[in-house]
């Protein structure tokens, strides 16, 4: 992706139209709430990786409510953050949000860091996450790029129907010489990019009749061109392994302790398949074979039960 050396009439009348729609507009999602603070907020940015905002808001809540500092987090084995995730899917999430808890409790005291530096050596927290906790929890200037904002600068600012694959260097300076010099400010405006690249700015059929920008968009004034090449379908889930993953996680979830491989067998019908999706769990570090009984499995950490002096598991 290329951009111009410099941003026409863009830079600050860009941003100051953006938030300014967004101070009327912003959808009231309760990890910009005051109270959400670091950690909720730090939360939200994990789950909302590839998951859309409906299916996120209740597992935020309820996770939230149980966990409301790090420190309670790190409190419980690395299971519950699995079975408390439930259904969001890319459950390797819950393992990262874990050991990120842990890290902060070790490291940091139980409070998330406000330096970016600092945020980006906690386990599982990359460019992305750090950018956004350090924007939209401390108010701090740093280009926040996803999906959404590469796209929406894409248009406005390099004129073409989309970004690229993944995030490079050019999308972070492109989107950084939006942002106002004022930290608080530039925060703000971070926020609204996001904002209208997800519910106005999107990619197959975009609101450019509802969009802040659109008088200022070079997209736009280029006839807004489609996009060159095949567009990309969405993937298969139905019958992938990513499904059998994920009907072994549920089984696994809803039991407490070892389950016997003969009720994982239960799931699905294709053994290779199956069996290879398991294998996958246990590589991934979601699921161990359990000490006893022999052949069976359960999340990490479940798979050792305490037992009672007689010898069995506690109810």
């Amino acid at each position: 992706m290329s951009y111009p050396s410099h941003l026409p009439p863009a830079g600050e009348p860009l941003a100051t139209a953006a938030i300014d729609w967004f101070d009327r507009h912003a959808r009231d999602l309760p990890w910009r709430r005051p109270e959400a603070g670091a950690w909720g907020i730090l939360v939200s940015e994990v789950m909302l990786q590839q998951t859309p905002v409906a299916r996120v808001l209740p597992v935020w809540e309820e996770w939230l409510a149980r966990w409301p500092v790090p420190a309670d987090l790190a409190a419980d084995p690395p299971a519950e953050a699995i079975r408390a995730w439930g259904r969001l899917g890319y459950p390797r999430r819950a393992l990262r949000l874990h050991a990120c808890a842990v890290s902060i409790v070790d490291r940091h005291g139980g409070a998330v860091p406000d330096d970016l530096d600092l945020l980006l050596a906690l386990p599982g927290v990359g460019s992305y996450t750090a950018r956004a906790v350090a924007a939209f929890a401390f108010g701090q200037r740093h280009p926040v790029v996803d999906t959404n904002v590469r796209r929406l600068v894409a248009r406005a600012v390099a004129g073409v129907p989309d970004a690229g694959p993944a995030t490079t260097a050019a999308d972070l300076a492109a989107t950084e010489a939006l942002l106002p010099a004022d930290p608080a400010r530039a925060a703000r405006a971070s926020a609204a990019f996001m904002e209208l690249g997800a519910v106005v700015c999107v990619a197959r059929t975009p609101r450019c009749a509802r969009c802040p920008l659109a008088g200022r968009c070079a997209w736009r004034a280029r006839g807004a061109p489609a996009p060159v090449g095949p567009s990309r379908r969405p993937q298969r889930y139905a019958g992938t392994d990513r499904q059998v993953r994920g009907l072994l996680l549920a089984a696994l979830r809803e039991a407490r302790g070892p389950v016997p491989r003969a009720r994982l067998d239960a799931v699905w019908p294709d053994a290779a398949q199956r069996s290879r999706a398991l294998a996958g769990l246990v590589a991934d570090g979601l699921v161990e074979p359990a000490d006893h009984p022999a052949d069976a499995f359960a999340l990490i950490g479940d798979g050792a039960l305490p037992t009672l002096p007689d010898g069995r598991a506690p109810a």
